[in-house]
């Protein structure tokens, strides 16, 4: 593959909603493009941009995938993001190398949440947005109402360039609204047909000329002036227009056959923002500013994904945004301040890399094996001290414990899930320290389901995944006084410990000792021996074997043996009384309860309330946010809320943020406090 000047360089994220045919519009353009002999399917496994196992198993992407081609005198990276909630990671490293993104829809379900939600990303981010309506040829697929409902949602930045004509439910020919031509498709291929006449094509082309006279003063005159624009005006002040993120080019045509996908992709490899027209938010010591790939800068690249793979080793997918990156250079880590020497670099091809001999600014490219290095870790070399800030990823919201299978292998499975977290960053691991448990976090049930399955193909290691255990404690409620006798005969000396212990509530924490013994009834030397009893103790209390809190204790009071007491007699003693005088002291259980933000569209406000409501939840306030969002502020048991991600998906349509902390601790219902005694009696 040949070098390419950085204005001829154009990276393409493909986004979109679950299912809406992203991989599948990948594949068409591919072939279209001569790279490949067929469009592949998701369905069968087949598709070349889902080339991972869990991909050909689960028929779904799960990972970033990027293909580089030469098209028509450019270079275009294009790059699969998953759709699925679960995999959001996926977007925010495909926004951190996209130049643009053309966000995928369906002609049948329109503008979904998923794809207002990456419209948003993409704009956060700085990415210019195109879109793509697909699977005309479905049953119920209506090109002008998804054009509507983007009108209606985005105003006039909604500019369509390639749209079907359409005679009762088929479509017949497309239109370039550039060119003012129609064409038959068949397949990926297309030749020219008579222009229809249609007021659809007529309003569709008088929205373009509005949207292209916008852009430029000198059009705007040409506009209203009633003179017509050439071809080369149009595609001008289209790539400007995106550039500003002032239009938003719209694409209609077949995602599987590829009916339109050759037109969209001939006018966005003319139009479409190439990689010296990205501007990076970067930080350079302090400071923080923007930036666009400079080819004369020292070389510095931004690394935006990390495969892990147990045979090959650690994969680095990076966008270069200054200088050049050859093998063998040295780069410093601006994330620890480390130094890495590179190996050979490569281009990529979905599943397969390719040798290069230099990846220049704006492109892409790969390299294995390096050492700390982490997605959205920026390595520069000598003379370079910008530090690229990478696209914000989702936060881990669902935790399950990890089960090992076989005993013996606790250890590779810790390996295994730190290799995959380096991989993704949404996914974390740890023990906990209250039920040393080892907990897994990501961003859903699937999610982790395929983490549970990378662990067994990739690493050999079987896991089952269950609901974390919760973190009980155990306090009492009254003051009681309780005698704790220990006495031991056997040949030789005997055992003979006796203490007298007040046991109440308290605030703290930790247990508190205190004596108050008078006349020597118990020697000092013994004291300690009695603290040390009772602090064993109150690691498991008596009504579920949760730790002890709140509790003071205080000796007043027991007597002892001038030959058989000993430090072991009177902590046995202490073991006693605390085993005597807990259940007397109306012992209780606290459950942690914990503080939930959860930020909502107003439109399903009700509906969260009433699920935080069944969780035992307690609503604290409501703040007005921006874009008709509410921001709800509740206390929910930690109990409670093992599947709450999974309820705020299906509730809010994945349009859900919520940050959940522990608090405190507070007494269980009676009902639940008996539920959980029965379960660790069994």
């Amino acid at each position: 593959m040949k070098q390419y000047d950085i204005n001829n360089i154009k990276s393409i994220a493909l986004l979109g909603h679950g299912s809406s045919g992203k991989t599948t519009l990948a594949d068409s353009m591919l072939f279209y493009a001569g790279v490949t002999d067929r469009i592949g399917k998701t369905s069968d496994g087949s598709a070349i941009m889902d080339f991972d196992a869990e991909e050909k198993k689960r028929s779904v992407s799960v990972s970033t995938a990027v293909y580089q081609l030469e098209f028509k005198g450019n270079k275009i990276n294009l790059i699969d993001a998953p759709g699925l909630f679960d995999f959001a990671g996926g977007v925010s490293e495909a926004l951190t190398a996209a130049d643009s993104a053309v966000i995928v829809l369906s002609g049948k379900s329109g503008l979904n949440v998923g794809s207002q939600i990456n419209y948003d990303q993409a704009k956060a981010a700085g990415v210019p947005v195109s879109f793509f309506i697909g699977k005309l040829d479905s049953p119920r697929a209506y090109f002008y109402r998804v054009i509507s409902t983007l009108t209606a949602h985005y105003g006039a930045v909604v500019c369509p360039v390639v749209i079907p004509y359409v005679e009762g439910e088929t479509v017949v020919s497309y239109v370039n609204l550039i060119e003012g031509k129609a064409y038959k498709c068949d397949g990926v291929k297309y030749t020219e047909t008579a222009m229809p006449e249609s007021d659809d094509i007529n309003n569709m082309r008088d929205v373009m000329l509005e949207a292209v006279a916008s852009v430029d003063e000198a059009l705007m005159e040409k506009y209203f002036g009633g003179e017509e624009f050439t071809a080369d005006e149009i595609i001008e002040a289209l790539k400007k227009g995106m550039v500003a993120g002032d239009i938003c080019p719209v694409f209609g045509g077949v995602n599987q056959t590829g009916e339109g996908v050759g037109l969209a992709l001939d006018i966005l490899s003319a139009i479409a923002p190439s990689a010296a027209d990205r501007e990076y938010k970067v930080k350079n010591g302090d400071a923080l500013g923007e930036a666009n790939c400079n080819p004369t800068a020292p070389a510095a690249a931004v690394v935006f994904k990390t495969i892990a793979d147990p045979f090959v080793g650690k994969l680095s997918y990076f966008k270069v945004i200054n200088g050049s990156v050859k093998a063998d250079m040295k780069f410093t880590n601006m994330r620890t301040g480390e130094d890495e020497r590179l190996g050979k670099v490569m281009w990529l091809k979905a599943g397969k890399q390719e040798d290069a001999d230099v990846i220049n600014a704006g492109d892409i490219g790969c390299v294995a094996k390096l050492g700390n290095v982490k997605t959205g870790d920026t390595l520069c070399a000598a003379g370079s001290t910008v530090e690229v800030v990478a696209a914000e990823f989702p936060k881990a919201c669902l935790s399950m414990a990890v089960k090992v299978l076989k005993k013996g292998e606790e250890e590779k499975v810790s390996q295994g899930l730190q290799r995959l977290c380096e991989e993704d960053p949404t996914l974390s691991f740890g023990t906990d320290k209250e039920t040393r448990e080892l907990v897994l976090s990501g961003l859903g049930e699937q999610h982790l389901d395929v983490v549970s399955s990378k662990l067994k193909n990739k690493f050999g290691v079987e896991v089952k995944l269950e609901t974390p255990k919760v973190a009980y404690r155990e306090t009492i409620r009254k003051k009681v006084k309780v005698q704790g006798r220990h006495k031991k005969q056997s040949g030789g000396h005997g055992q003979f410990g006796d203490v007298w212990i007040e046991f109440e509530p308290c605030d703290s924490e930790e247990m508190v000792f205190e004596e108050n013994v008078f006349g020597g009834a118990v020697p000092k030397n013994f004291f300690p021996a009695v603290e040390t009893g009772l602090r064993d103790c109150v690691k498991k209390g008596t009504l579920a074997g949760y730790p002890v809190v709140g509790l003071k204790a205080t000796l007043v009071d027991g007597s002892y043996h001038p030959v058989d007491s000993s430090e072991m007699s009177f902590k046995m003693a202490a073991a006693v009384a605390f085993k005597a005088g807990i259940p007397m002291a109306n012992p209780v259980l606290l459950e942690p309860i914990g503080t939930l933000n959860v930020v909502v569209p107003d439109d399903v406000m009700g509906d969260v309330i009433g699920d935080i409501n069944k969780r035992r939840g307690r609503v604290l306030g409501m703040n007005p946010q921006e874009n008709r969002k509410q921001e709800i502020i509740a206390e929910v048991p930690v109990s409670e809320m093992g599947d709450f991600p999974t309820a705020m998906r299906s509730i809010a349509q994945g349009r859900a943020v919520f940050e959940f902390n522990f608090e405190r601790y507070e007494e269980a219902p009676p009902f639940i406090a008996q539920k959980v005694i029965a379960e660790k009696a069994e």
